[in-house]
């Protein structure tokens, strides 16, 4: 299936391929975060604030690439279900740093192992040199990305 000098071929494209495999991915995650009532996006922004304590609704938005609205959506169900806390007062502009509880992060640790099952799957049949030349290779075609 050639698309000529103006088209794509999708099966030499490495932009497909990574939208490919990072289809595969959500998926593979969503499969084993919804017996667990988790989603991709809880799950995310649960491992932000257990590595960056106090991040608030913008950078919890960014991070785990949905809009302010649906983090703020996400956040209020959190701390309902005692997840979360956030400050009732922002300590310095308007942003409302948020904290794991304990029972946010006893949720984390188990999602976490689910995760990185899903993840070791994905590398299973990549060597450690493959692994570490393709976390190099992806970084450098993000940041290429962001430069432009």
């Amino acid at each position: 299936m050639s698309q000529g000098a103006s088209g794509i071929e999708l099966s030499t494209s490495l932009g497909y391929l990574m939208k490919e495999v990072a289809s595969a991915l959500r998926a593979a995650m969503e499969a084993v975060l919804r017996p667990l009532g988790m989603s991709v996006t809880h799950y995310s922004c649960l491992e932000l604030l257990a590595q960056r304590p106090g991040l608030s609704n913008s950078e919890l938005a960014r991070g785990t690439f949905v809009t302010r609205q649906a983090m703020n959506v996400l956040l209020q169900a959190l701390e309902a279900d005692g997840l979360v806390t956030r400050s009732e007062q922002p300590a310095s502009g308007r942003a409302l740093p948020t904290q794991l509880t304990a029972a946010g992060r006893a949720q984390l640790t188990t999602a976490s192992a689910a995760v990185r099952g899903v993840e070791d799957r994905m590398k299973s049949q990549l060597s450690s040199k493959d692994q570490d030349a393709l976390r190099a290779m992806l970084s450098t075609c993000a940041a290429s990305l962001r430069a432009s």
